[in-house]
């Protein structure tokens, strides 16, 4: 069957998940089975409200959801609280990859995430002699020979119905592989409930079609595609191809993509609740490393922006162009999901922040953070507690379009510039905190400890 698909032209993907990585990896370091071993992968110092990265099959057996909260771990459970290792979960990872790659060619790997991947699987079936099951079998049998990684795979035609199968059939199969093709996908999915374990629709896009009585990918497709337009507007393509099983975009065509314009973001949680003082010497740092990226990267901006998040239960909206005023904050709607509890909308936290656009192109921190000044002046209210905060830089070209006119300083632009290359030099050598600014040896300055972080995450 699968040659005859080919000679049609329709192609096989696969979807391979790790199980539970981050928990299995701890499990198998530990000597122990992570479908017996009761494990939560979190960081203790941050207390019982931070998250649960990830939870062995074995807590998840015992009823708990994944992505929870320690406190929300019933007291009568016993289990292993492992402290975050970034840095190891990418080891495996890359060694898991190195498995793929003995029977796939790179051009044909899409990465997803560090534990989940598509491949497109179309070519070597005939040139291994092997159906597409029997394929994602032998990947997965020697991820469980080389690593101890438990994996699980999703079979299809394109690569949403690749993740439709992984995410849904090949749980409640026993070889841990689902698959699916158009006809068994109006079958077993269209039907299929809640309409946020489908990859792409989230709980914001659920609301949005409730409001039209649709709670499954059946009422999607049967809805009038008017509608779904005029209130997703160019996205209910992607609705409408997606109920009936479509997705046209290939591994290549992922691979071949380059973006007309690129951004950078730099985002963080803050440990606990900031005044307008000492988040601005947070921003201060955040504005230093994003300006350093920037040179390392040869690029500079003409775009920044702001996003602020009031602390919970502290409100804050903002009014206008003006600065954010505190409110009584509403608890909002919690949505429930496989990846734990979150508030729906901006109910639960309040938020401030903008954007605006440069008078010209720079990687200056001096110019880059007068701007932001200005901008954390008027929209951030000064009695609020802040609890997030992220600064995007947006724009990017190469440094050679650097605006240069009759009031640049160039002597002091390149001064600056050459201490920036300077100071990367040094951290690219002796490690990120090997030279600081003072601030960050304030108290409430967050930039020591991030720089010892793999994604927010204890390395």
């Amino acid at each position: 069957m699968d040659e005859a698909r080919e000679r049609d032209g329709e192609r096989t993907y696969l979807c391979i998940d790790l199980k539970t990585f981050y928990a299995s990896v701890e499990c198998i370091d530990r000597g122990l089975d992570p479908f017996l071993t009761k494990l939560v992968v979190a960081d203790p110092t941050r207390g019982d409200t931070t998250i649960c990265l990830a939870i062995s099959p074995a807590m998840k057996a015992l009823g708990v959801r994944n992505r929870c909260r320690i406190f929300e771990i019933p007291r009568g459970i016993e289990y292993i609280k492992a402290m975050p290792r970034m840095r190891r979960y990418m080891e495996v990872s890359a060694r898991i990859y190195g498995v793929y790659l003995r029977y796939v060619s790179p051009d044909d790997i899409h990465p997803y995430s560090i534990d989940e991947c598509f491949i497109d699987a179309t070519p070597y079936l005939k040139l291994y002699d092997i159906d597409a099951r029997s394929f994602a079998e032998k990947l997965m049998s020697e991820v469980r020979r080389d690593t101890g990684v438990c994996a699980t795979a999703g079979i299809g035609p394109n690569l949403f119905l690749a993740k439709v199968a992984l995410d849904i059939t090949a749980k409640h199969v026993a070889d841990n592989i689902g698959v699916l093709d158009e006809e068994s996908f109006r079958a077993q999915i269209w039907p299929h409930r809640p309409i946020t374990d489908i990859w792409g629709i989230g709980p914001g896009i659920a609301a949005r079609l409730a409001k039209y009585h649709v709670y499954d990918l059946m009422g999607v497709a049967a809805l009038d595609e008017q509608i779904l337009y005029r209130e997703f507007g160019v996205n209910a393509e992607y609705l409408i191809d997606h109920a009936f099983g479509r997705e046209p975009t290939t591994i290549a065509e992922i691979q071949a993509y380059r973006p007309a314009a690129s951004s950078y973001v730099n985002g963080q949680v803050l440990p606990c609740n900031y005044t307008f003082e000492e988040a601005h010497t947070v921003l201060k740092e955040m504005i230093d490393a994003s300006v350093l990226e920037l040179v390392e990267r040869g690029q500079v901006t003409n775009h920044i922006s702001l996003s602020v998040g009031y602390a919970a239960g502290a409100g804050g909206t903002t009014t206008g162009d003006g600065p954010a005023s505190p409110s009584r904050a509403n608890p909002g709607d919690v949505f429930v999901g496989e990846h734990g509890k979150r508030r729906l909308g901006p109910k639960g936290y309040g938020r401030a922040g903008g954007s605006r656009k440069l008078a010209g192109f720079t990687n200056s921190y001096r110019k880059l953070m007068a701007a932001f000044d200005e901008l954390w002046s008027e929209r951030v209210s000064r009695d609020v507690p802040i609890r997030r905060m992220s600064v995007g830089l947006g724009n990017l070209v190469p440094e050679e379009f650097a605006t240069i006119d009759l009031f640049t300083d160039v002597a002091a632009d390149e001064r600056e510039h050459d201490l920036q290359r300077a100071v990367l030099a040094v951290k690219g050598k002796f490690g990120k905190n090997a030279l600081l600014r003072g601030m960050s040896l304030t108290e409430k300055a967050t930039a020591r400890e991030r720089n010892e972080q793999v994604g927010g995450h204890h390395a």
